[in-house]
């Protein structure tokens, strides 16, 4: 069993899933600081100094200046603000992988066309074989 896991593990997929897997979570934490730290407060003073992560609705009929406050009371809050800045997350996310791929669909090489199996005859013009010295369908020598 040993053996076998070892070459599952040592597989290049594997690996391959493993690296993708760790640098895109760090790449999500530099979008996710992107968007909560340079981005929405960029956003929140052109919309007249809005802070998102403060946009929240008291569920117990209680008002709060902000989230933490909520939170420190123990208050039940749905925080709308919070979820805007994950979708933006998501979307900056998405297009910045949609960006890689299509960078990188360009940058990969088209395979190679493999070399033609068959030339035509120069009297009958049928396809035959690119070693072939007699044509087959004609006799002619080549």
């Amino acid at each position: 069993m040993w053996s076998e896991f070892k070459a599952f593990i040592s597989r290049g997929n594997v690996l391959d899933l493993a690296v993708g897997i760790i640098i895109g979570a760090g790449f999500g934490k530099i979008v996710s600081s992107f968007v909560s730290d340079v981005l929405m407060p960029v956003v929140g003073l052109g919309l007249g100094k809005v802070d998102f992560t403060n946009l929240f609705v008291a569920l117990n009929g209680e008002s709060y200046e902000t989230l933490a406050e909520a939170k420190k009371a123990a208050a039940p809050t749905l925080n709308y603000g919070v979820f805007l800045n994950s979708i933006i997350d998501f979307i900056i996310l998405g297009f910045a992988i949609f960006l890689i791929i299509k960078l990188a669909s360009k940058v990969q090489k088209a395979p190679a066309a493999p070399a033609p199996t068959t030339k035509d005859c120069p009297f009958c013009l049928s396809a035959i074989p690119t070693k072939a010295t007699k044509c087959a369908h004609c006799a002619s020598s080549l």
